[in-house]
Protein backbone atom coordinates (compact mmCIF):
# COMPACT_ATOMS: atom_id res chain seq x y z
CA UNK A 1 0.00 0.00 0.00
CA UNK A 2 0.73 3.18 -0.68
CA UNK A 3 0.27 7.08 0.13
CA UNK A 4 1.99 8.54 -2.81
CA UNK A 5 -0.60 8.33 -4.74
CA UNK A 6 -4.81 9.96 -4.85
CA UNK A 7 -7.72 10.69 -6.32
CA UNK A 8 -8.71 14.12 -7.71
CA UNK A 9 -11.94 15.13 -8.24
CA UNK A 10 -12.72 17.90 -10.89
CA UNK A 11 -16.66 19.33 -11.26
CA UNK A 12 -17.29 21.34 -14.19
CA UNK A 13 -20.34 22.80 -16.00
CA UNK A 14 -19.41 20.81 -19.58
CA UNK A 15 -18.37 17.64 -20.54
CA UNK A 16 -16.36 18.72 -23.46
CA UNK A 17 -14.18 20.70 -21.49
CA UNK A 18 -13.75 18.45 -18.75
CA UNK A 19 -12.48 15.73 -21.17
CA UNK A 20 -10.11 18.08 -22.89
CA UNK A 21 -8.13 19.27 -19.75
CA UNK A 22 -8.30 15.92 -18.54
CA UNK A 23 -6.15 14.83 -21.97
CA UNK A 24 -3.63 17.93 -21.18
CA UNK A 25 -2.89 16.66 -17.98
CA UNK A 26 -2.17 13.34 -18.95
CA UNK A 27 -0.60 14.63 -21.83
CA UNK A 28 1.69 16.68 -19.69
CA UNK A 29 1.73 13.77 -17.22
CA UNK A 30 0.59 14.99 -14.67
CA UNK A 31 -1.85 12.48 -14.07
CA UNK A 32 -1.92 8.83 -15.26
CA UNK A 33 -5.63 8.72 -15.74
CA UNK A 34 -9.34 10.52 -15.68
CA UNK A 35 -12.37 8.43 -15.57
CA UNK A 36 -14.83 11.11 -16.43
CA UNK A 37 -18.42 10.88 -15.80
CA UNK A 38 -21.45 12.74 -16.27
CA UNK A 39 -24.21 13.95 -15.92
CA UNK A 40 -23.63 14.47 -11.76
CA UNK A 41 -26.03 16.74 -10.32
CA UNK A 42 -24.48 19.29 -7.81
CA UNK A 43 -26.57 21.54 -5.70
CA UNK A 44 -24.61 24.69 -4.08
CA UNK A 45 -24.52 27.69 -2.52
CA UNK A 46 -22.95 30.71 -4.41
CA UNK A 47 -22.68 34.32 -3.62
CA UNK A 48 -26.29 33.46 -1.36
CA UNK A 49 -28.18 31.91 -4.05
CA UNK A 50 -29.06 27.93 -4.22
CA UNK A 51 -28.12 26.19 -7.48
CA UNK A 52 -29.24 22.95 -8.95
CA UNK A 53 -27.50 22.10 -11.95
CA UNK A 54 -26.12 18.80 -14.05
CA UNK A 55 -22.10 18.92 -14.37
CA UNK A 56 -19.43 16.48 -15.10
CA UNK A 57 -16.73 15.23 -12.65
CA UNK A 58 -13.53 13.50 -13.46
CA UNK A 59 -11.61 11.41 -11.32
CA UNK A 60 -8.24 11.59 -12.18
CA UNK A 61 -5.25 9.14 -10.52
CA UNK A 62 -1.74 10.89 -9.65
CA UNK A 63 0.76 11.06 -6.97
CA UNK A 64 -0.23 12.84 -3.72
CA UNK A 65 3.20 15.10 -4.86
CA UNK A 66 1.39 16.92 -8.19
CA UNK A 67 -1.62 17.82 -6.45
CA UNK A 68 -0.51 21.28 -5.67
CA UNK A 69 0.21 21.33 -9.83
CA UNK A 70 -3.22 20.39 -10.34
CA UNK A 71 -5.01 22.84 -8.47
CA UNK A 72 -2.91 25.50 -9.75
CA UNK A 73 -3.73 24.33 -13.76
CA UNK A 74 -7.81 24.20 -12.62
CA UNK A 75 -7.21 27.62 -10.83
CA UNK A 76 -5.94 29.07 -14.36
CA UNK A 77 -8.13 27.79 -17.05
CA UNK A 78 -11.14 26.18 -15.04
CA UNK A 79 -14.40 28.33 -16.47
CA UNK A 80 -15.34 28.77 -12.58
CA UNK A 81 -13.93 31.12 -10.33
CA UNK A 82 -13.74 28.84 -7.61
CA UNK A 83 -13.39 25.13 -9.16
CA UNK A 84 -14.28 22.39 -7.06
CA UNK A 85 -10.95 20.20 -6.72
CA UNK A 86 -11.02 17.54 -3.71
CA UNK A 87 -7.94 14.87 -3.62
CA UNK A 88 -8.03 11.92 -1.59
CA UNK A 89 -5.24 9.27 -0.91
CA UNK A 90 -5.97 5.84 -1.39
CA UNK A 91 -4.47 2.29 -1.17
CA UNK A 92 -4.64 -0.41 -4.24
CA UNK A 93 -3.77 -2.43 -6.05
CA UNK A 94 0.01 -2.72 -6.20
CA UNK A 95 0.81 -2.64 -9.91
CA UNK A 96 -1.61 0.02 -10.61
CA UNK A 97 0.05 1.96 -7.80
CA UNK A 98 3.17 1.42 -9.55
CA UNK A 99 1.90 1.86 -12.93
CA UNK A 100 0.59 5.45 -11.92
CA UNK A 101 3.89 6.32 -10.22
CA UNK A 102 5.95 5.31 -13.63
CA UNK A 103 2.85 7.28 -16.09
CA UNK A 104 3.65 10.72 -14.03
CA UNK A 105 6.11 13.07 -13.33
CA UNK A 106 8.30 13.51 -10.61
CA UNK A 107 7.93 16.78 -8.93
Amino acid sequence: MSDEVCEVFINAPEVDWLIEFTRRLVNDRLVASGNVIEPIRSIYRWQGQIYDKPEARVVLHTRSSLVPQIIDRANREHPYEVPSVVAMPFFGNPAYVQWILEETIEP
